[in-house]
């Protein structure tokens, strides 16, 4: 690769040997832009480039189109674009397969008067003719310029193997510079079923057949070659948020997996290899569930198999975030979880020895009922352990509820803080595969109204006041390591 520093200190006819065949046979928008260096990134260097052709005459704007060669055939076409083909299984069409592609293509060209193109970068064979399918129903103007917006793409895919680009980096790191889709709802019936997860003592969880399976996905994509789109007005390469939308909700019809953290990184790679503009993707899921309704059977009351109530409970909710780099794509962030976990015990609580001042209210309790709402998120030792399609690696959030209530069942709860650190030492002890677990956690313990109820060891409460308090924690390896060496008491940990 040639660094793009060399490449602005080159001679005219060095840049255009290097940058000949970016526009497909047309080394005349490299001989153009090399008179507007210096460039300090690949992205200024494609909206030159991008700019020159934008500017040309229709006429010239049609040579470029034509220059490229049709899908599937077997024409001369330059050596970058052979391996794109083959990169998208072209070069192996069946007779049929081929035979089809040349007949859909012969009625674009019979109809457009030029090829058909597509960036076929992470796409497959399918997938293009589909497009195809889809674009012929254009009419010619819409259609030029889809054309166009293709060969911009694959220009910066061109590049981006052709030219290294260290001098952004700082840039990217210091900036804030991401946009994305929240919201982004998908369901989907008779996903693969997830079987074969590991047993624990605390949980009867199996697995999910995944008969009916929905998520909440935000995306957030980032990357320096948005920066002209805010400072300028340029969206020429902004990837519009409902085209996200459309993208993750069709691979969630894809996705061959069983999993929402295999999905998130299925769509993770799948974007960055769509969108060579885009350096950094983060997703976050969150579980949209559903529990099987009891319907009458012959055999008496069941679970049905194809009716289910919409629940409002706590949800599993999965983070990944993957950055675009030199030698491939890389994972810098993940996390498993479930949020809006709601727990409450109605005695073996306490809380006292507290700092008491002019400023204390809060009576000492020596036994409470305690309401909590916890979120609980994990990540994993190996990263590819996040997103694996090995059951017995798999964190579920069904069992993580069950191991936080059993010890919250099992402890004399000394204060929420107590209680979340045995939880997370259970949680490691039981999945040596992960590295940490991390807890946010509010206390909406009810106010009491009735103290005492004759003949009755129960009492009266009621909805706590407006402010509520909280803890956030962090439990690792380390802790685990600790309670062992000192013997955990039997009620905080289960053999």
């Amino acid at each position: 690769m040639v660094e793009i520093k060399e490449l602005n200190k080159s001679k005219v006819h060095e840049f255009v040997e290097v940058l000949k065949d970016v526009f497909e046979h047309s080394p005349w928008v490299a001989e153009r832009t090399a008179a507007l260096r210096p460039f300090d990134s690949i992205y200024s260097l494609h909206k030159a480039m991008v700019q020159i052709v934008k500017v040309t005459s229709v006429a010239e704007k049609l040579a470029l189109i034509i220059s490229h060669p049709d899908l599937g055939s077997r024409v001369e076409m330059s050596d970058i674009s052979q391996r794109e083909q083959k990169s998208a299984g072209l070069d192996e069409l069946s007779e049929e397969e081929y035979e089809n592609f040349i007949s859909l293509n012969k009625k674009y060209v019979k109809k457009f008067n030029f090829p058909f193109i597509i960036a076929v970068r992470g796409k497959t064979a399918e997938e293009i003719y589909s497009a195809m399918e889809m674009r012929i129903k254009h009419t010619g103007e819409t259609e030029f310029e889809y054309a166009l917006a293709e060969i911009f793409k694959i220009a910066l895919f061109r590049l981006k193997e052709t030219i290294s680009d260290n001098s952004g980096q700082r840039v990217l790191k210091e900036r804030t510079m991401t946009y994305g889709k929240g919201d982004v709802f998908a369901y989907r019936t008779y996903l693969k079923p997830l079987t074969g997860v590991k047993s624990i003592p605390e949980s009867s969880f199996t697995g999910r057949s995944n008969v009916l399976f929905g998520l909440n996905v935000k995306a957030e994509v980032g990357g320096r070659g948005f920066l002209s789109s805010f400072t300028e007005g340029d969206n020429t390469l902004v990837v519009a948020t409902d085209s996200m939308k459309n993208f993750i909700q069709q691979h969630l019809g894809k996705y061959q997996g069983t999993t929402a953290e295999g999905f998130l990184a299925y769509v993770a790679e799948a974007f960055l290899d769509k969108y060579p503009q885009i350096e950094t993707v983060k997703l976050v899921g969150e579980e949209v569930p559903f529990t099987k309704a009891n319907v009458l059977t012959n055999s008496g009351i069941a679970e049905s198999n194809t009716v289910f109530n919409s629940s409002r409970g706590e949800k599993a909710e999965t983070m990944i975030e993957v950055v675009r780099g030199e030698s491939g794509n890389e994972v810098i962030a993940h996390s498993g979880g479930i949020v809006d976990l709601q727990l409450i015990k109605v005695k073996g609580n306490s809380f006292a020895s507290f700092v008491r001042d002019e400023y204390t209210t809060l009576p000492e309790s020596s036994n409470r009922p305690l309401f909590i709402y916890l979120n609980i998120s994990w990540e994993y030792e190996d990263t590819e352990d996040f997103y694996s399609e090995d059951p017995l690696l798999y964190v579920a959030s069904e069992q993580i509820k069950d191991i936080s209530a059993t010890v919250f069942d099992s402890m004399e709860t000394k204060s929420i803080q107590h209680l979340i650190y045995h939880i997370g030492c259970r949680i490691l002890e039981r999945f040596p595969q992960l590295r940490e677990v991390n807890f946010q956690s509010q206390n909406h313990t009810w106010d009491t109204v009735v103290e005492t109820i004759p003949n009755s060891e129960g009492k009266v409460y009621t909805e706590p006041r407006p402010p509520f308090g909280f803890q956030r924690f962090s439990v690792t390896k380390e802790d685990l390591i600790k309670e062992v060496e000192v013997e955990m008491p039997s009620t905080t940990l289960l053999k």
